[in-house]
């Protein structure tokens, strides 16, 4: 019998078996598809694994990776239980900023092409909360920025990153554009958490200039308000590759001394060889 929340899966499956080579991302695309016509919402259960299987004319074993996949990618919630399966999630945003992340770390995107793309984000997004920002909006702005001095001061840098990425988010839903909130959000995590992984001192000019930043908002001059924050993450983007470079330059200078003892005991090896052959 199908499942109660789901009474069109059939309609997208009947008599359609699965032949693609990687057929567990032929089932992926059927129910991203169903999710794109809103077949499927947030909460909805999908049918068992058994059910599916047959559905989809294909191996339960396909049908698990599939629901894993999906899983991964933040699509699936699996719940343990009496009343457990797999049940589509709400939208993740933190599964846009994991992607970014996972490809800078991998090498497949540039810190250049990070840092360039935020600039241009951020011009975007001050324009428009300089348009748009309402009281509240410049109320929690200001609030962020004293937390952040609080913990500046307090010397509470693993807190002030995270404090930092929460400035940024609420200026991105000062917009009103909650496209604009996600791609704010996931790219300032990714810089901030490289300055980290690069062991960067923490900048103490941050506050005094988010704080003429949100005064230019309320002011509602986006020219200027966007200009200081362009200068403002061109001097921490040319931080961020001085840490980086730092970095570099440290780890090799950790790892001269292992090849050189290595280096040492292989010529002597080869000597007390050449001693023997001798």
């Amino acid at each position: 019998m199908a499942n109660a929340s789901l009474p069109d899966i059939d309609l997208l499956t009947r008599g359609a078996r699965v032949h693609s080579p990687r057929v567990f991302e032929e089932i992926c695309d059927r129910i991203r598809s169903q999710l794109a016509s809103r077949q499927l919402k947030p909460g909805d259960k999908l049918p068992a694994e058994r059910e599916l299987a047959v559905q989809f004319g294909a191996s339960r074993a396909a049908v698990r990776e599939a629901i894993r996949s999906l899983e991964m990618a933040g699509l699936v919630e699996l719940r343990k239980g009496v009343k457990g399966g797999a049940f589509i999630r709400e939208g993740d945003p933190a599964v846009v900023t994991q992607s970014l992340r996972d490809m800078v770390f991998l090498g497949r995107l540039s810190l250049e092409s990070l840092t360039e793309s935020r600039v241009i984000l951020q011009d975007a997004v001050i324009r428009l909360a300089a348009q748009r920002a309402t009281e509240d909006d410049l109320r929690a702005l200001d609030e962020s920025i004293d937390l952040t001095e609080q913990l500046t001061a307090a010397g509470r840098f693993e807190e002030r990153r995270v404090q930092l990425v929460a400035f940024y988010r609420l200026l991105a839903m000062a917009t009103g554009n909650e496209i604009m909130a996600i791609l704010v959000d996931a790219v300032t995590d990714i810089v901030l958490g490289v300055l980290i992984r690069f062991d960067a001192v923490p900048r103490f000019d941050t506050v005094k200039v988010q704080r003429r930043i949100v005064e230019l908002i309320r002011q509602r001059r986006p020219d200027e308000a966007a200009a200081l924050m362009a200068e403002h993450l061109k001097s921490l983007h040319e931080y961020l590759f001085e840490a980086q470079a730092r970095h570099a330059a440290q780890t090799a200078a950790r790892a001269r001394p292992a090849r050189s003892a290595s280096s040492r005991a292989a010529t002597r090896r080869s000597a007390a060889g050449g001693k023997a052959a001798g």
